[in-house]
């Protein structure tokens, strides 16, 4: 007892965590070593005699020979055992000080460049006038944050007689046939060369140098391209940030402001329902769910639409684009997630907002739903009226009448400034680190060169939680460490458990020196597949057609043992036709998936499949076949969604809250357990969560009197 309270004297007094400092350890470390070095003294049947003397001393109150400070040297020898790191602190501190982020691009700051920022809203004309000029260079690079925008401008270049080659992470297309290199390159963003010197460059969206994950991408374009005219287009909330990072390296900004090409109006009253809809409508949800019910309900009242959402291959949103544009086609709908506010050129005439909340994902990777940001709301509304269109105007809307509030006060708040520029650690700076921490694994030294880097106000580092997963995920995997780098980089979606399981089998593969083949490829993927019979089966193509991308990727970085990119590229083609007719034969997919969850059992299709917000009035639409359409899913199963959404202000779910009662009984239960949209499990969990606010006195789904008169009418009905 007496050495436990010595050694928590230890721990808290000021000098020693003073010293720790110094030492390289901050208080989350120094807590941590004590944590470790208080176990390995009580639980250690082995302390080192020095010690062991020391302890005596301090416990035996000899003043003159002993006192906790003492313990320090002993400490600090234990700490360095645990974190080997503090042998070389200093030299990881320079290795890892982010302070001055333009010197790491001396090509750039060896010539005087002049930055061009266009600013303006979206269908303002901004990138119009940097295209014109880049097309007008003689040399010209443009970047862009999707493969889609990438493409349309290697397109429109070459149809304007200027060869201009095309760079994406999967894809190298060639303007020459001789493969010699254009002058002019459209590139996604992240691909873009520090070395090449061009006449001009353009760097779209720059407003997502803000962004969690990729901003680092936009810095890096922005310090370290070597033209002599970069031209940056996107949001005026970025020209103080830009204006800022140009002043460090001494080049100064000049700023074209834009306004919008056609006018765009926010509707005073909202769609309420889809028998609403009229020609060049798009209705934008945002969950994969909610695109499958809202289209189904159409699909219901004997319309067609397109659809376009975020993980469907590039190729099937041009051809569902090109299918609601096309004005002899019957398709006069459009639903889809805010995946069309950028990269497709999309003639509506007005945008409806199914939902102003969004769900997301928190610094610590929990989910959160909240409302949309002004800057999402102005991106997507910004898309109705696009200027040449058949559309001279747009408006904007929401398919509830008490979302129209919330959407017209954020739609009127100003964009709130970029405040910093994103950063992340390059391969050189992380193989540096590994040769001064040779037994670190790679997740690791990430965190503890994030955890020693240093960065002034206008930059951060970049969320590296995906590179962690996948460091993770394949550390047990012999791999040297820049190979290890590459493969952590690989742009996946984690979600998805079949690419991550490929990329798996890829890495364990090529740690055997063994080439992956396109046979390899096809047995692993059971090429080739047949058109999708239900949504589970689409999806799985979408991850399918991923796992090709991820080989293309690969086969960039590693030609040897990615040798079939050719034959590969041939089968994603057809696999985008594939996946084309099964988009476009959504709503059948669905109604397959609907009658496949019988009625009884725990199986849906998946966590993606529909379920809508609850409509207003509760109300069940009925289809022309006397079924009840998916609205009816929606009252039941949002209820549930509803305490995900808990953390939203009252306001915002206020007037749409329904009595959980009305939905657990009664011939509209009966029939959604019919028609396989409910289970019986989700049936007693809808029931149970609501007795239990109920028990406890919480009204969360209507009020007190509500509830009374709701229980009054069903004793009656009862007698």
């Amino acid at each position: 007892g007496e050495v436990l309270k010595n050694l928590n004297k230890f721990y808290k007094r000021k000098e020693i965590q003073r010293l720790g400092a110094e030492n390289g350890l901050d208080a989350r470390l120094f807590h941590q070593a004590f944590i470790s070095f208080r176990k390995y003294i009580m639980e250690s049947s082995s302390v080192s005699a020095d010690l062991h003397i020391i302890l005596n001393d301090i416990c035996c109150g000899f003043v003159l020979l002993g006192h906790v400070d003492d313990l320090f040297p002993f400490f600090l020898r234990h700490a360095k055992q645990i974190f080997p790191m503090l042998d070389c602190m200093d030299d990881l501190r320079k290795i890892s000080d982010l302070r001055l982020p333009p010197n790491w691009y001396p090509d750039a700051r060896a010539i005087q460049r002049k930055i061009i920022f266009h600013a303006g809203p979206t269908n303002s004309g901004k990138t119009y006038h940097a295209i014109q000029r880049f097309l007008s260079a003689k040399s010209g690079i443009y970047c862009g944050p999707l493969k889609l925008l990438a493409h349309e401008i290697f397109q429109k270049s070459n149809d304007a007689n200027v060869p201009c080659d095309l760079v994406t992470g999967e894809e190298r297309v060639f303007a020459n046939e001789d493969s010699r290199h254009a002058p002019h390159v459209a590139c996604t963003i992240e691909m873009c060369s520090t070395n090449t010197p061009y006449e001009v460059a353009v760097i779209d969206e720059i407003q997502m140098i803000r962004d969690p994950a990729r901003g680092w991408a936009w810095t890096r374009a922005l310090l370290g391209l070597c033209a002599e005219e970069i031209h940056v287009c996107g949001e005026p909330a970025a020209i103080d940030l830009v204006t800022e990072l140009m002043y460090t390296t001494g080049e100064e900004v000049e700023v074209r402001n834009y306004e919008r090409l056609t006018p765009l109006t926010v509707l005073d009253y909202a769609l309420e329902s889809l028998d609403n809809l009229r020609p060049g409508d798009c209705i934008v949800c945002f969950s994969k769910n909610d695109i499958y019910s809202v289209s189904r309900q159409i699909e219901a009242r004997g319309l067609e639409c397109a659809v376009i959402y975020g993980s469907l291959p590039p190729g099937t949103k041009l051809e569902q684009a090109k299918k609601f544009n096309d004005p002899d086609d019957p398709c006069k709908i459009l639903v889809a997630t805010d995946a069309i506010g950028m990269g497709l050129n999309l003639c509506i005439r007005r945008i409806i907002f199914n939902s102003i909340v969004k769900p997301t994902v928190n610094e610590k990777g929990e989910k959160e739903i909240d409302s949309i940001t002004t800057s999402q709301a102005l991106q997507i509304a910004g898309r109705a009226g696009r200027f040449g269109s058949s559309f001279k105007q747009g408006e904007v809307t929401t398919m509830h009448r008490d979302d129209l509030a919330q959407l017209k006060e954020i739609l009127s708040e100003a964009v709130p400034p970029v405040q910093a520029a994103g950063l992340h650690p390059t391969p050189e700076q992380i193989e540096m680190f590994a040769y001064h921490l040779p037994d670190a694994t790679l997740s690791n030294l990430i965190d503890i060169f994030v955890s020693l880097s240093q960065v002034d106000g206008m930059y951060f580092v970049c969320n590296i939680d995906d590179f962690k997963f996948l460091a993770d995920m394949i550390q047990h995997i012999p791999l040297n460490l820049r190979s290890r780098y590459v493969f952590c980089t690989a742009p996946l979606n984690r979600k998805e458990p079949f690419v991550c399981t490929t990329l798996l089998k890829f890495a364990r593969q090529f740690s055997r020196n063994e080439p992956l083949t396109f046979d390899w490829l096809c047995r692993h993927t059971k090429w080739p597949l047949a058109a999708p019979k239900n949504i589970k089966e689409l999806v799985h193509l979408e991850a399918v057609h991923d796992v090709f991308d991820l080989y293309l990727w690969l086969s960039y970085r590693f030609m040897d043992m990615f040798p079939d990119a050719v034959l590969v590229r041939d089968i994603q083609k057809k696999l985008d036709d594939i996946i084309q007719i099964g988009v476009c034969n959504i709503t059948k997919l669905i109604r397959a998936s609907q009658s496949a969850a019988a009625p009884g059992t725990a199986e849906a299709v998946s966590e993606d499949f529909p379920l809508s917000r609850t409509q207003r009035d509760a109300r069940v639409v009925s289809d022309r076949h006397g079924a009840a359409s998916t609205e009816a899913l929606s009252i039941a199963v949002e209820a549930a969604g509803l305490r995900r959404a808990k953390n939203l202000r009252p306001s915002r779910l206020g007037g749409r809250q329904e009595d959980l009662k009305s939905y657990g009984r009664g011939s509209l239960a009966n029939r959604l357990l019919r028609e396989g949209l409910l289970t019986q499990e989700m049936l007693r969990q809808l029931e149970s969560e609501w007795q239990d606010q109920h028990r406890n006195g919480r009204y969360g789904f209507g009020s007190k009197r509500d509830d009374q008169h709701s229980s009054k009418a069903s004793g009656k009905k009862r007698k």
